[in-house]
């Protein structure tokens, strides 16, 4: 059972039946075309039994059978929630682990985009100066060069609080044009280009050109070096990035079970506050939902088994461990829909949403981080793994290989390949009326068939009343 507003959202009419003459009450479940409802109570009740009874006799006509839900609640004084609550406490302790560790990895995720984002901007300054040393002399821009120059003084010489700097020299021991000789001068291929301009410089002393020869060939070095220091740092921090990525994408593997485990241990609130459910009671309830389609019919068989039972620990002989056994009442629906397999798919989306809330917000919270570094970290980890900028594997990189695999997956932005399981896909275009797959087969008379033989068998095989 669903909320109404659920229903709504996903485009499902909600069915409403009459209880009592002129009463009505809504289900909470899209409106069917036929539904039949069963309810059995016996003191020796076991609650595998007509689960599998039904199943079995569905799975000689409809091939594929997939579970909906699977949830229960029970009573907070009963010996079954205490055994519960000791399981969900242990694998709450294994996700509480990984989540610190995944959250401390990507915290660190925003220092290495952020200092891949400076080399990148002064691999840009690099690039524009090395740029113009295949121009003519005078046609040389120095913009490029200039910025550097800077950096060069502030970083290396110690600006002008350093003597032996450009502005400490020219402050300090009266080289006052030494500055403006030094940031003029244009980009140069080699010292032999370098020391023939200054040559050129007959206007001034030759005190003042050698001094200036000095910084323009300390300088010249430094570029040289700090360029490929540049190069081979980024070259390793992209690895390191693609490295971490793929340890947190390792991690969140790891706690994908341990986050359905949780879900599924944890109570249903709608059972914890039904009249059926009485805290001071030895009592549980259980929802199982299953579906049953044939991949080439368009209708298919929704079944709902609801019990309210009363557990009591049992001891089993293999290792003397305990385990619950539950009697009581069984209360069971059988619904008839004309659904294809893309409408199945769009109602277990909606039950998806409403039971793994969980899962979703832990996800989006550590998604909604990520996506604070913006797109260069997918830029940046597609460049690592030999991709370019449009997703695509290059011809030179080692992940060219079984690249049709992988064709599907990549067509994801990275984060929800990351976190897939548990986000909404993106968008995509709907496809023209050309390429609609063909019609699938009604089964109609097959889905009014299977449901009502399941329901008129089932109450004989279980001696209840028929006709």
């Amino acid at each position: 059972m669903v909320s109404s507003k659920l229903l709504e959202e996903f485009g499902f009419e909600e069915e409403i039946y009459e209880i009592i003459n002129g009463q009505f009450l809504k289900t909470g479940f899209p409106k069917s075309e036929k539904r039949y409802q069963l309810r059995y109570e016996i003191g020796d009740l076991s609650v595998e039994e007509p689960y599998y009874w039904v199943l079995d006799l569905l799975k000689h006509s409809y091939p594929l059978i997939e579970k909906i839900e699977d949830s229960f609640s029970a009573s907070e004084n009963s010996a079954f929630f205490g055994v519960t609550q000791q399981r969900l406490g242990v694998q709450q302790d294994k996700v509480g682990q990984y989540l610190a560790t995944i959250g401390k990895m990507v915290k660190e995720l925003f220092q290495m985009v952020r200092e891949l984002r400076i080399i990148d901007e002064r691999r840009e300054y690099y690039r524009g100066s090395r740029a113009q040393e295949g121009k003519a002399m005078k046609d040389r821009k120095n913009s490029d060069e200039i910025t550097l120059k800077g950096m060069f003084v502030d970083l290396v010489q110690g600006g002008g609080k350093s003597p032996s700097s450009v502005f400490g020299m020219a402050a300090q021991l009266e080289f006052v044009a030494l500055p403006d000789l030094f940031f003029d001068a244009p980009p140069f291929k080699d010292p032999k280009e370098m020391e023939d301009y200054v040559d050129g410089l007959t206007d001034f002393n030759m005190s003042v050109r050698r001094v200036l020869l000095r910084h323009l060939r300390h300088f010249i070095e430094w570029k040289k070096r700090t360029w490929k220091e540049h190069e081979n740092r980024r070259e390793f921090q992209l690895k390191y990035l693609r490295q971490h990525f793929d340890i947190i994408q390792m991690y969140v593997t790891w706690i994908k079970p341990y986050l359905k485990t949780v879900q599924r241990l944890q109570m249903k609130g709608s059972h914890q506050d039904s009249v059926s459910l009485i805290s001071a009671f030895e009592s549980a309830m259980i929802d199982i939902e299953i579906v049953a389609h044939h991949p080439d019919l368009s209708h298919c068989v929704l079944i709902t088994f609801q019990y309210r039972t009363r557990p009591h620990m049992k001891f089993v002989q293999d290792g003397y461990q305990r385990g619950p056994v539950h009697v009581g009442e069984l209360n069971m629906e059988y619904r008839v829909y004309d659904w294809d397999k893309e409408t199945i798919a769009k109602y277990k989306k909606m039950k998806n949403d409403e039971n793994m809330e969980l899962l979703g917000n832990v996800s989006q919270s550590v998604l909604t981080a990520m996506h604070g570094l913006g797109s260069e970290l997918e830029r940046y980890y597609q460049e690592a793994c030999g991709l370019d900028i449009k997703g695509k594997y290059s011809d030179s990189s080692p992940f060219n290989k079984n690249k049709n695999s992988r064709k599907e997956k990549e067509q994801l932005p990275l984060l929800h390949r990351l976190f897939g399981d548990f986000l909404n896909p993106p968008k995509k275009k709907n496809k023209s009326s050309s390429t609609k797959s063909k019609k699938l087969g009604n089964g109609a008379g097959m889905a009014h068939g299977v449901c009502w033989a399941s329901y008129h068998y089932f109450k004989k095989a279980h001696r209840m009343v028929t006709w």
